[in-house]
């Protein structure tokens, strides 16, 4: 197996489904000659061509309606938004058109799009680039939305949504892109969609995340452990559809849950995964389940970053509440 980060693992599942399907299509800004603003797809258009990975013009709304009409003509379009935050340009597209074409055709026809694009803070980016919106889309039926927190589930998870028949939103966080490596098989595989992962075993609390709040929530683990307080991890991996099961089978160990994400407490999925909770297993629960989230604010310019954004720590004090309840 090879070390990659997670810019390599996805580079290497994109060229791995475009030599496998001659109708998957990568295309968005600067993502051919250029390879993306974060080299994502570099090297891509001289191994493949310019029919199969070429650049669009600036404008999000034309690559989502493109992905939509791509799609209906057989093809498996895999499209960049250039940041996240630029989503509210394409909203229509993938919100009101691809995510209902299964359902609108009665079942007779399907939008195999992946939508790939960057999010996510640490990495003092302007305004509209840095915010978690993956409430947005997690709340609309008929589409998946996937955010890995490693390098070897963003290759298996990738390959997994450029596969699946019907439409998925795959995030990538910007702090994980080169933050750090770890093996990732060079052949071919896929990890199944909507399938949590436990990243680290415990009895005494469940801690649940995604993305780069995962990390985290692995190095408050550590710090509690010192305290003799066992954390159990688990990365949603999907945050839609949730894998309810799973959560469900830890809180009923560990009796205490908290959980960490990177978006404000009211946005993202804390508040749907809580009330799921809480409806299936209340009885199992010794504490109120806590939240640590941005504050409910825009999206704080870069000076303030640091301050804005949630921590380990911060993760460590929602634990002991819990624990102490």
């Amino acid at each position: 197996m090879a070390q990659m980060t997670m810019v390599q693992a996805i580079t290497d599942a994109l060229r791995t489904e475009l030599k496998n399907d001659e109708n998957v299509l990568v295309y968005g800004e600067d993502v051919g000659q250029n390879g993306g603003v974060f080299r994502v797809t570099e090297g891509l258009q001289k191994e493949f061509g310019e029919d199969r990975v070429f650049d669009t013009p600036l404008a999000e709304s034309g690559i989502g309606g493109m992905s939509l009409g791509l799609a209906l003509q057989g093809y498996r379009p895999v499209p960049e938004i250039q940041f996240f935050g630029f989503v509210y340009e394409t909203m229509d597209a993938i919100n009101g058109q691809i995510a209902r074409l299964r359902y609108r055709s009665g079942g007779t026809q399907s939008a195999p799009v992946t939508i790939r694009s960057p999010f996510g803070g640490g990495v003092h980016t302007p305004e509209l680039h840095s915010d978690s919106l993956e409430g947005l889309i997690a709340q609309q039926p008929g589409i998946k939305v996937v955010i890995p927190s490693t390098p070897h589930d963003a290759k298996g998870l990738l390959i997994a949504s450029i596969r699946d028949n019907d439409p998925v939103l795959f995030l990538e966080h910007l702090k994980l892109y080169r933050s750090f490596r770890e093996e990732v098989p060079e052949e071919e595989y896929t990890i199944e969609l909507g399938k949590a992962d436990v990243k680290r075993e415990g009895k005494d609390v469940t801690i649940i995340s995604y993305g780069a709040m995962v990390h985290a929530s692995l190095k408050a683990a550590e710090e509690l452990e010192k305290n003799d307080i066992d954390a159990e991890v688990i990365d949603l991996r999907t945050v839609s559809p949730i894998d309810i099961d799973t959560i469900i089978e830890s809180v009923q160990k560990t009796n205490r849950v908290v959980f960490v994400q990177e978006a404000q407490r009211q946005a993202g999925l804390a508040s749907h995964v809580i009330s799921e909770i809480q409806e299936r297993a209340i009885l199992h629960l010794e504490a109120p389940i806590l939240r640590v989230t941005a504050p409910d604010t825009v999206y704080a310019f870069p000076q303030a970053e640091d301050l804005w954004l949630p921590d380990h720590k911060d993760i460590v004090e929602k634990v002991n509440q819990v624990i102490n309840f």
